[in-house]
């Protein structure tokens, strides 16, 4: 009995000490795994963007490529899609995928929100927050942290005992995500540190990310201080000042971009291989830990790609963001050159595994989808509305809207003013389309024919993507707020609407009147078709004779395309196909040229259509400065970091004018990153409203440096001008309209982040007007 009794305290007493063996803690100038000095080398993966089937082969990849930790963000929105009814299963099931990670020797670090940016619908905040009018959102809002905590405990629930003291993988554990960026707030960054540790995340170090320049505005002393910057940046530059103030700290980028995503319209992104080397390179020789963002990017299925704030500018489907493992989970050449590297920096006895081989891939000969069903054909049941409001008064998350009503006769044209249609819309008299808009152009007003009594208005709105930056969280879709008929002097509001939701799931699509026939010419229309295949594998569909939409493959929600590119394909995970037949459905909305779809082996993702660059001069437009007189003249020092300028006495303003005379190289470009301009009270103010006006040259083919890039809020993005012999000499100028009156005291210049590039401008002259200036 003794001997048994013996037997089972010593059983204890190592069952005991296996459990609590791993720590993972906060050293002097260094981070420490089991009381040894260990250099986080994460790989930053999004679960939601991966298919489940796939997770095991780009873990693999992220291993081979010489990662010893797995970095992931927690889409709010992804789990919780309709308030209280949260789903951890399958696709969403964040524990196994951590599991998956630790049979494979990785670690983990988990950044659970509530908000995550990550180019995603509203920055994985859900929809159904904005059903609350008057709610705060990223602030303490009673009711944004009540369902904040809701969450977050949902979250502890799965991943909790998943900790590395508690036998798992997870070693650190993030806290809100680039605060300083939204706002200056302690109190909720506490409250929220306090909500995470309330979940069960007690037992790994808590930290939080923002930039070198705001980090401090949140900065909490009992959490680890992180560091986001992008390519190029200069190492020693972006962490000065945290080691000025916590001198013993180990050192983390946080998220070092490896590339950057896309946006409809715009130039497909890219960033250079060497300089990604370069960078991590100078942090491991410095014992600075690091999340390469993104290790893959992969794809943003279904509807689940959001927008970029300030100026809505949707991102495209695929996430591809020129990382290192592509956007269908091949290497690619900046894979090796980071394996190369990394392969290097290995523990004593610790070798590379071998680099898995990727998913095949196939190509679908081209075929028709022979079975159409027009949207108007095809409506849903009306819901009756006095006014137009918002999709999620209507609650509705994702899809589209037609807002219906009928017009008085008038003998005379009219124009229809729609205030803040979100965010792609179609007008319609009697079922023809008379007019398309785009949020993405400022675009409101149609001046319509003369009507008959009774005329059929319907206006047909496609929401992309809700914003998931700054404070363009708050992205009501659908109409937000009015729709009014103007003639000569006289207006109305127009009332009494029907209403149709048209929900963006599978099981909405498919059910509708589908009939064998040709292209609904001019309307938005259901398309269905089926395809036959011997062998599966990935592949990419030819979106270039399709004009918008959302595609289904065998019921997936594959994605947004756009005629306008950069995006031409949509990929399709092998995965998800079948051997024998497979179904395909695609909503256009305003019909396509050929209604056939191929597959193709690669895909293209850098096809610009028309007129697609946010280009921000006519031609044959310059700027007249002639006669105006300069407000303020100034010289900028040479180097990076934020300069401020403090002007001599206040104006009040709505133009914004700042011209540069040279550089200090002596060349013929200039660059800004970032334009602030501060208010009667010392502080910057909004720039929510801020339009450019006018630039005088912006690089658009090789790059995407246009000017709206100085106050997209984004640091490692940069206006500069174009690279080609286009009007390449100094003065160089860009005007804004800050949208409404404001008393300026001064402004704050960022140059360019990387260090020995061209653009650093040196002489300047800031002109500022009531008035539109004259070109």
């Amino acid at each position: 009995m003794k001997k048994t009794l013996l037997l089972l305290t010593v059983a204890v007493l190592i069952l005991g000490s296996c459990a609590t063996k791993d720590k993972f803690e906060i050293g002097d100038k260094t981070f420490l795994l089991n009381g040894q000095s260990f250099v986080v080398k994460a790989a930053e993966v999004h679960y939601p963007r991966i298919p489940r089937e796939y997770w095991e082969h780009r873990i693999q990849m992220c291993k081979a490529l010489g990662m010893n930790t797995v970095c992931l963000y927690i889409f709010w929105n992804y789990h919780e899609e309709e308030e209280g009814q949260f789903d951890f299963s399958g696709q969403k099931d964040i524990a196994a995928f951590c599991r998956l990670a630790q049979e494979y020797g990785m670690y983990v670090i988990v950044r659970p929100g509530p908000y995550v940016c990550a180019e995603w619908e509203m920055g994985g905040l859900p929809w159904w927050l904005l059903k609350k009018k008057d709610i705060k959102l990223r602030e303490q809002d009673p009711y944004f942290m009540e369902r904040t905590k809701i969450f977050m405990n949902e979250v502890g629930k799965q991943l909790a005992d998943q900790q590395i003291t508690r036998g798992g993988n997870i070693i650190m554990v993030q806290v809100e995500n680039e605060y300083g960026s939204f706002g200056t707030d302690k109190p909720y960054v506490s409250e929220i540190r306090d909500i995470v540790k309330g979940a069960g995340f007690t037992d790994v170090p808590l930290f939080q990310c923002d930039w070198n320049s705001n980090f401090e505005n949140n900065a909490l002393e009992d959490l680890v201080w992180t560091i986001n910057f992008g390519t190029g940046a200069n190492i020693d530059d972006q962490f000065r000042r945290l080691l000025e103030l916590r001198p013993n700290t180990p050192l983390m980028c946080s998220e070092f971009w490896s590339g950057w995503f896309d946006h409809w319209g715009a130039k497909h992104e890219t960033r250079s291989a060497s300089d990604l080397v370069n960078g991590m390179k100078q942090m491991l020789d410095r014992n600075i830990s690091f999340s390469l963002y993104m290790t893959h990017g992969g794809t943003s299925f279904a509807h689940w790609a959001g927008a970029n704030f300030p100026n809505f500018s949707p991102t495209c489907t695929s996430y591809d963001y020129d990382a290192p493992i592509n956007e269908s989970g091949k290497t690619t050449p900046k894979y090796y050159e980071v394996r190369n590297l990394l392969a290097q920096y290995l523990s004593e006895g610790e070798v590379l595994s071998e680099v898995p081989d990727s998913i095949p891939t196939i190509a679908i000969p081209a075929f028709n989808l022979t079975e159409v069903a027009p949207v108007f054909d095809n409506l849903p049941e009306a819901i009756l509305s006095e006014d137009v409001k918002s999709m999620e008064f209507f609650d509705m998350g994702w899809g589209s809207i037609i807002y219906r009503t009928k017009l008085k006769a008038s003998s005379v044209n009219q124009t229809l003013v729609i205030t803040e249609a979100h965010d792609w819309s179609q007008v319609f008299i009697d079922g023809k389309r008379i007019s398309t808009l785009s949020r993405m152009k400022g675009e409101g007003v149609v001046m319509l024919p003369p009507v008959a009594e009774g005329t059929v208005l319907d206006i047909v709105v496609e929401p992309m993507g809700r914003m998931n930056f700054g404070k363009g969280i708050y992205d009501w879709k659908g109409i937000t707020e009015k729709v009014e008929l103007k003639s000569q002097d006289k207006g109305e509001v127009l009332k009494n609407w029907e209403v149709f939701c048209l929900p963006s799931k599978y099981s909405f699509t498919k059910e509708k009147n589908y009939k064998t026939g040709n292209i609904a010419e001019g309307v938005p229309a259901y398309y269905k078709g089926t395809f036959n295949l011997d062998k599966t594998g990935d592949t990419f569909l030819d979106m270039r004779t399709w004009s918008k939409g959302l595609v289904w493959v065998n019921g997936h929600g594959i994605g947004r395309y756009w005629e306008i590119g950069p995006q031409q394909t949509l990929y399709v995970p092998g995965c998800w196909l079948k051997e024998g037949e497979n179904e395909i459905v695609i909503m256009d909305m305003a019909s396509p040229s050929d209604a056939k779809i191929a597959g193709l082996r690669q895909p293209i993702l850098d096809m610009l259509k028309g007129n697609g660059a946010y280009t921000h001069r006519k031609l044959g437009e310059e700027l007249d400065l002639s006669g105006e007189k300069p407000f303020y003249k100034g010289t900028f020092k040479p180097g990076n970091g934020w300069q401020q300028i403090k002007f001599e006495k206040s104006e009040k303003i709505r133009y914004f004018c700042i011209e540069a005379l040279n550089s200090h190289d002596g060349g013929k470009y200039a660059a800004i990153a970032e334009l602030e301009l501060q208010g009667e009270d010392g502080k910057n103010i909004s720039r929510q409203h801020w339009k450019v006006l006018y630039a005088d040259s912006e690089e658009t083919n090789k790059a995407n440096n246009i000017a709206s890039n100085v106050f997209d809020l984004q640091e490692s993005t940069f206006w500069h001008t174009d690279y080609s012999t286009i009007n390449p000499a100094y003065p160089h100028q860009i005007v804004i309209d800050l949208g409404e009156e404001k008393v300026i005291t001064g402004f704050s210049y960022l140059p360019r982040a990387e260090q020995n590039k061209p653009g650093m401008i040196k002489d300047y002259c800031i002109y500022m007007n009531m008035k539109p200036f004259k070109k």
